[in-house]
């Protein structure tokens, strides 16, 4: 009865066919009932059989991954080189590719010969893996059993030699192919692409139309993504070709071509390709979504994403994370916190990419770092643009210490740190002010050799420059394998903050030397210093420069070129600069006040006030304070009080410590006393040294002795070490006739070792500077300077100019400077002097009388505003 039950041999073999017809059909077209045939086959006794096993297991890794797969693959008794490449195979499509490579030398290991099939997917592991040298020991068993010919093997070594770094390689590699196909040409212009040659890649695909090979989908895509970088000119031209050529565009060209004009920032062709067809899937959705983004358009990046969701179309991390950048750029918190319980619900906290821009989000958007905190310690595997945004992130809410010892942390887990990182952490080390902490990080970025950086060269730069550590900072560019414009931008700015203007003009021949050209920044910084400095001729130069590249129409230059005609005191070049800008900035008006109120124009001053708000532009705190200064050294109180009165009800400004400062100078120089006074003593804010010494000085301009002493002593509490208000309260005893009191204050000051910050005035002839100090010996036309001065004195005494010679001020440094210059200006132009400090009252009526006698124009810029005198008159008309 038993042998009647057990198929025979005839029977066997046919239900083994019915077996395999099942399972090819269920491969093809139904896996899952494919499934089910496992059972029936174990039962019949047929799990020997290697054909229907690897039928099976085809099935198991479609259905189920690897995983299950693997299970079958271990139990089968008999296995041939098909099971072991539809295993291999398995693998490498799920991107386990290390496993795939294991598994391969357990096949070699077992004795198996490899195929085609197992070679094709071993090479595509190798490619993922970077594993050069076992794809090159597969190459030579490909020539040696003459499977080089084999255009799919062909495909997979050009892509390994590519990923690899090997273009030139691949190329011969595929010179060497004969009658290639298209899925040849297309690996090879995928080849140039991935290496960021995108010309030749589309150079590739001219020289396959001309032999006569016919693109497909897949060689567009390519293309296209060459293209977005290339410029749109080339996206059209690609996207034509696809027209002429009436490839179908399915949903991969779709989204490629979409990607390519959201890139190149078209968002309506880019719509208009998407909406060719119905089809659409997360890769196309997050590429709209990511175009808006780039368009700085996030209402319709958002409004994109909600109809993605709308769809049931499942986000991705990448869509996740460029909508998350979305919300950091706006900056949102609330959209940003609905994001992250989408994130939650989608189980991808983990995920790097999302949790790099939740923390770049959260630091951003909120005013505290607990959520930021809180998602970084959430990255299972936290990368170096996780760290980079948490160092950052850290030190912009202030937290400078913190942000070290995160940089510190991210070093101990073995994280190397990227050009940005090293950016971040430098920037830290300088506004802290830490040369040491500067100083290690320089070792660890030479250890590293990442020196040769340029970001990183540049950041370094900035950092010592900033620390004031110049010759380091030079030191550093000599080293620098290359330099750009940002490096000298740098280093000017830096020298330029620090109030060495000349040596920030001194950059620029550092710049010509290395042949690297000014942008706006870099113009912007150099005009400031000329206007700092006072360097007319420089600064002429540069707005030259300005006119002739072009870099005239930014916005910062502009408004450069006009600082620096009001601060050399041409006030009508300034006014003819202002009137060249096209759209005036809050800034442009802000210089354009300056240049007006420092040069005693104080209605026309006011008048532009006006004219700004009248153009729609909203002032801002500087604008309050010049507008105050104005009103201050106009003697207009009343207007001054008036606009400081209600900075917050019309213009929604709230009064600073500077504003204060400014209405005590407003209420001191018209000798209201007691009034500024309680101004200081009302302010919301403490007092600082300058506030009390601004009223020392309407002190001493009044002669209220008591109040003055009171001023001093308090500006001294807080500032025993300037010698300014030691200065200020011998000459108010002076002025008022108190001379031994004055000498026991400069007695006092000597005795605390202060010394006064001595006057230095300096003039530009021939594109020369001439430096002057009071009682200076050393210039060499001295000699003729003092014979030309007491020639001057004498004639003043002729003509009977009230003026009395002062033996204490007889040689200040700008009187010394504007007999120099006229001895040898010419004899036409205006005398133009800079003085650090304020000129005194005798060298003011001096040059009043000397406009008089020479018929010149002089204008003195000293450490408070202009005096331009002219015809026995100064601008500021006696008051200041």
């Amino acid at each position: 009865m038993l042998s009647r039950s057990l198929p025979n041999k005839s029977e066997l073999s046919s239900i083994e066919t019915i077996c395999l017809n099942v399972l090819t059909y269920c491969n093809s077209k139904s896996l899952k009932q494919g499934i089910c045939a496992h059972s029936p086959i174990i039962k019949l006794g047929l799990e020997h059989n290697v054909l229907l096993n690897n039928n099976l297991l085809s099935i198991y890794s479609k259905c189920y991954g690897p995983e299950h797969a693997r299970h079958l693959f271990d139990e089968m008794p008999h296995r041939d080189v098909v099971s072991w490449s539809g295993m291999l195979s398995a693998y490498s499509k799920c991107k386990d590719h290390e496993e795939a490579l294991r598994l391969f030398d357990f096949m070699r290991g077992d004795g198996h010969y490899p195929n085609e099939f197992t070679l094709s997917s071993v090479l595509r592991s190798c490619s993922s893996l970077g594993r050069f040298s076992l794809g090159s020991q597969l190459q030579s068993y490909m020539i040696k059993y003459g499977f080089d010919t084999n255009g799919i093997l062909a495909s997979s070594l050009i892509d390994l030699y590519s990923k690899c770094g090997f273009v030139k390689e691949a190329y011969e590699l595929f010179k060497n192919v004969d009658n290639a196909d298209t899925l040849l040409w297309t690996t090879i212009i995928s080849a140039y692409t991935q290496a960021q040659n995108w010309k030749r890649g589309l150079q590739l695909y001219s020289d396959m139309i001309q032999v006569g090979v016919v693109p497909n989908e897949y060689t567009f895509v390519k293309l296209l993504g060459a293209s977005s970088f290339l410029g749109l000119y080339y996206g059209k031209l690609v996207h034509a070709q696809v027209i002429v050529w009436g490839v179908k565009t399915a949903l991969v060209l779709k989204t490629a071509l979409v990607d390519m004009y959201c890139k190149c920032e078209e968002m309506d062709n880019a719509l208009k390709v998407s909406k060719q067809t119905r089809e659409r899937d997360v890769f196309l959705c997050t590429a709209i979504i990511s175009g808006f983004i780039r368009k700085m358009d996030f209402t319709k990046a958002f409004a994109a994403f909600t109809e993605m969701l709308c769809s049931d179309i499942v986000p991705t991390n990448y869509t996740y994370s460029g909508i998350l950048n979305a919300c950091s750029s706006i900056p949102g918190i609330e959209l940003g916190e609905q994001i992250h319980a989408r994130v939650l619900m989608a189980g991808l906290q983990n995920d790097v990419s999302v949790g790099n821009a939740l923390v770049d989000m959260y630091m951003k958007c909120s005013y505290t770092v607990e959520n930021a905190l809180g998602v970084f310690k959430e990255i299972s595997s936290p990368n170096v643009i996780s760290w980079t945004s948490l160092v950052a992130g850290l030190a912009e809410h202030g937290f400078q210490e913190e942000s070290m010892k995160a940089f510190e942390e991210m070093i101990s887990a073995g994280v190397q740190p990227n050009s940005f990182t090293l950016s971040s952490i430098l920037w830290i080390c300088s506004s802290v002010y830490s040369p040491s902490r500067t100083r290690e990080l320089h070792g660890y970025i030479m250890k590293k050799n990442a020196i040769q950086d340029l970001v990183v060269g540049n950041a370094l730069v900035d950092a010592y420059a900033g620390l004031g550590m110049v010759d380091d900072a030079h030191r550093v560019i000599k080293i620098m394998a290359k330099r750009d414009v940002i490096t000298y931008t740098g280093i000017a700015t830096r020298i330029n903050q620090m109030g060495c203007h000349g040596t920030a003009l001194s950059i620029i021949s550092h710049m010509l030397a290395d042949n690297i050209k000014m942008d706006g920044y870099s113009l912007a910084t150099f005009l400031s210093a000329s206007a700092s400095l006072g360097a007319m001729e420089p600064g002429k130069q540069l707005h030259c420069s300005s006119l002739k590249s072009g870099l005239d129409s930014w916005i910062s230059v502009s408004n450069g070129i006009v600082d620096l005609y009001g601060k050399c005191g041409c006030k009508d070049d300034a006014v003819r600069a202002f009137q060249e800008i096209d759209k005036p900035d809050v800034a442009s008006w802000n210089c354009l006040m300056f240049a007006l109120a420092s040069n005693g124009h104080i209605s026309p001053s006011l008048t532009a006030f006006e004219d700004m708000l009248l153009a729609g532009i909203r002032p801002d705190a500087i604008t309050l304070l010049l507008l105050l200064f104005a009103c201050s050294h106009g003697g207009l109180v009343d207007l001054g009080l008036d606009h400081f009165q209600h900075m917050k009800e019309r213009y929604n400004i709230e009064p600073q410590l500077d504003h204060y400062v400014c209405k005590v100078d407003l209420l001191g120089r018209a000798g209201r006393l007691a009034e500024a006074v309680g101004v200081i003593e009302s302010m919301p804010f403490q007092p600082n040294a300058l506030v009390y010494k601004t009223l020392l000085g309407a002190c001493r301009l009044h002669g209220n002795i008591p109040l003055g002493e009171d001023m001093a002593r308090r500006s001294l509490e807080l500032e025993p070490s300037d010698p300014t208000i030691y200065v200020l309260l011998a000459n108010m005893y002076e002025d008022f006739g108190q001379p031994e009191l004055g000498d026991n204050t400069r007695w006092l000051m000597k005795e605390n070792g202060l010394r006064k910050n001595p006057g230095q005035s300096w003039t530009e002839i021939q594109n020369k500077i001439h430096l002057f100090s009071a009682g200076d010996r050393m210039h060499p036309q001295i000699y003729e300077i003092h014979e030309k001065l007491d020639l001057l004195l004498s004639e003043f005494k002729i003509m009977g100019y009230p003026y009395e010679a002062n033996k204490a001020s007889m040689y200040h440094s700008e009187k010394l400077a504007v007999i120099f210059g006229l001895l040898n200006a010419p004899s036409t132009a205006p005398i133009r002097i800079i003085k650090n400090i304020r000129i005194c009252k005798d060298c003011h009526e001096f040059m009043v009388n000397l406009t008089l006698l020479v018929h010149r124009e002089i204008i003195v810029r000293d450490g408070n505003r202009f005096h331009c005198f002219k015809k026995g008159e100064c601008s500021c008309r006696g008051f200041w």
